[in-house]
């Protein structure tokens, strides 16, 4: 087992690893940004290192100034959290090259999810069932027009690096596929300097269900159920549930069985999340997360597990600590992401918090790094915090989730807590009826009033 873990994230992922961290008797190193010097996981962790000026990029995303510090501090390992490095096959080399750990997958099995059509095909040629579209990326109009024309309207244009809706277009004819195209192409060269794109069939009122799976590194690997995120603004998510609404258990332990199965096939290790559209009793994969979802805690919810200390175990060349038959789901967990955020547009309020209360009591979890009289830097993600309830049943997820909101206190700044206060009083949420429309028509709705 590790000695010293190097945390190259911060906020409440940075924290959530340090927790685990402290509970295996490891020692962590917060790394942070000049911007980060008093931030709760740089005060929490054993050690601190400064790697850099505000910006993310000179900070965070700076390799060189990380593998530095694990020389410095004598890290043997990296955890990386999510975004940032998390997903980057060149950090995973460059530290193994270094002789460090990354506590996480291969780079190969980075690398190969990372891009969207390699990724795709990978699926598919594992069994995983994938939505109809084009085979690669798609170089001109003429090509896209004769794929969705193969396939039928509407389609979705993606960018082959993408991620968070950048890069991702609807078109539902030819005229508006030309005008999505380039639009696109576009976007995606300036959020990720590459402009390949690629088409598929847009699915009309879907739900995104994302299995979890984990693997040892050694051929065997387990899921652990699904996950319901459909309720999204802008493809980013906003509440996710476990388990899925939807879901019975002969679809969950079918889909689970093949997810675990395919990264069982690559000697995946480590955690990994199989995302998909779900329509009508069908699967179709969207993409695989090589990586810590940022609502994990769900599923930890209803398993009894920890994933980041399994993580670390694997990583470490231990085997897993459970087995798929030990696997079984206990009650109900929902997630909701609380953002320092302006409603209705959404608008990024970074400031000082004056007062915070986390809510608590039975079944009640908050994730966040935020305290009183702590000023909220504006260079990063807007997320401030995960309120995570379980209850014995989804009813009483939702009746735990209204009370935990109503003790929770952010003051000094805008959030999206409002905005969940009023989603708990829709029916279509009390029922678990929605898709991945469903929000954003939900907000056109409400304040265009």
């Amino acid at each position: 087992m590790f000695d010293k873990i190097l945390i190259a994230n911060r906020g409440e992922i940075a924290l959530r690893v340090i927790r685990a961290c402290r509970e295996m008797g490891i020692k962590s190193v917060a790394v942070h940004s000049t911007a980060d010097a008093d931030a709760m996981h740089v005060r929490m962790a054993d050690e601190s290192v400064c790697i850099g000026p505000n910006s993310s990029t000179d900070s965070y995303l700076n390799k060189a100034a990380i593998i530095s510090a694990c020389e410095i501090t004598g890290a043997q390992a990296v955890h990386p959290g999510y975004g940032f490095l998390s997903e980057n096959a060149a950090f995973a080399q460059a530290l193994e090259d270094h002789g460090i750990t990354f506590i996480g997958p291969k780079a190969e099995h980075i690398r190969i999810m990372g891009d969207k059509i390699t990724a795709k095909v990978t699926a598919k040629d594992l069994g995983i069932p994938v939505v109809p579209g084009s085979d690669g990326g798609v170089a001109d109009f003429e090509t896209a027009i004769g794929v969705a024309a193969g396939i039928g309207f509407p389609v979705i244009i993606k960018a082959t690096a993408g991620g968070g809706g950048r890069g991702m277009k609807v078109a539902h004819n030819a005229e508006e596929l030309e005008i999505a195209f380039r639009t696109a192409r576009s976007e995606s060269k300036a959020a990720f300097g590459n402009d390949e794109v690629y088409i598929e069939k847009y699915l009309q009122k879907p739900r995104h269900i994302e299995i979890q799976v984990f693997g040892d590194g050694k051929g065997r690997a387990v899921h652990l159920g699904e996950r319901d995120c459909s309720l999204q603004r802008r493809h980013q998510k906003v509440f996710e549930e476990a388990p899925g609404p939807v879901i019975t258990e002969a679809l969950r332990a079918k889909i689970g069985k093949v997810c675990a199965d395919a990264v069982a096939k690559i000697n995946y290790i480590g955690a990994g999340t199989i995302e998909f559209l779900y329509e009508d009793g069908e699967f179709f994969f969207i993409e695989m997360n090589t990586r810590l979802q940022v609502e994990h805690p769900v599923t930890e919810a209803i398993f009894g597990v920890d994933l980041v200390r399994e993580q670390i175990r694997v990583a470490a060349g231990m085997d897993m600590s459970f087995g798929q038959s030990d696997l079984v789901i206990n009650g109900h967990a929902i997630e909701v992401r609380i953002n320092a955020e302006k409603l209705p547009n959404f608008s990024p309020c970074p400031g000082k918090i004056k007062v915070f209360h986390a809510p608590g009591g039975l079944g009640v979890r908050m994730d966040s790094a935020i305290y009183g009289g702590y000023s909220i830097p504006p260079y990063y993600d807007s997320l401030i915090g995960k309120l995570i309830v379980h209850g014995r049943d989804r009813p009483e997820a939702l009746a735990r989730l209204k009370r935990a909101l109503g003790e929770l206190i952010i003051d000094g700044i805008d959030t999206t807590v409002p905005l969940f206060h009023d989603l708990l009083a829709e029916p279509d949420i009390q029922t678990g009826d929605y898709n991945i429309h469903w929000l954003e028509k939900w907000l056109a709705a409400k304040y265009s009033a």
